[in-house]
């Protein structure tokens, strides 16, 4: 499922937007721990700005994609973790899983001055290693996931200013509780996908 020409990056490439409660590496995997609290969401609905996820970030140009895998253990109400794509405090987008309403859901956030959100349940994938991929191409950036092994799902597609500084990484959210952990298994990048379908 990896896709080809995808070249792993260190976790030392990136930094943090808001340092988490912990971080360290084991074997080659990184083990981050999230403060109680952290989420990022701008206004719509809740009505508040939250900006202090935990999001570790690394340059992603036009044509290049970022893939980040993660043992999906979630097992919270709002426990989530996947990529973070940030050009600015009022444009980004994170994409992933998160727990909701007690089901394990695959979606997305987009914000452009406001937050929206779209999820769908995937609670079979709980407990398993997942990718979640997002290709910056043209003026799009498009997210496909998937459990490692398995094909590739599409998430979501949502426009992004080609001449835009980006950039991307894993992230993770704790906002309603402490202690969430999250095993991050690897931070790669290549070439964006070609096309949608």
């Amino acid at each position: 499922m990896t896709t080809p020409h995808s070249t792993p990056r260190p976790w030392a490439d990136g930094r943090w937007t808001t340092p988490p409660a912990a971080a360290r590496t084991d074997g080659e995997d990184l083990l981050v721990t999230a403060v109680e609290g952290s989420d990022a969401w701008r206004v719509t609905s809740y009505g508040f700005i939250h900006d202090t996820e935990h999001a570790l970030l690394a340059p992603l140009a036009e044509g290049e994609a970022v893939e980040v895998s993660f043992r999906a253990d979630l097992p919270k109400q709002f426990d989530q973790a996947g990529v973070f794509v940030r050009v600015d405090a009022e444009t980004w987008v994170k994409a992933g899983l998160e727990r909701s309403d007690g089901v394990l859901q695959l979606g997305a956030v987009v914000t452009a001055g406001r937050s929206d959100w779209s999820v769908a349940p995937v609670d079979d994938w709980a407990g398993r290693e997942v990718t979640v991929r997002v290709s910056r191409t043209g003026d799009a950036l498009i997210v496909r996931a998937a459990p490692v092994g398995e094909p590739w799902q599409f998430v979501r597609v949502t426009p992004l200013d080609p001449e835009a500084v980006a950039e991307a990484g894993p992230f993770l959210c704790a906002p309603t509780r402490a202690g969430l952990e999250v095993r991050f298994t690897a931070w790669r990048t290549g070439p964006a996908d070609a096309s949608l379908h």
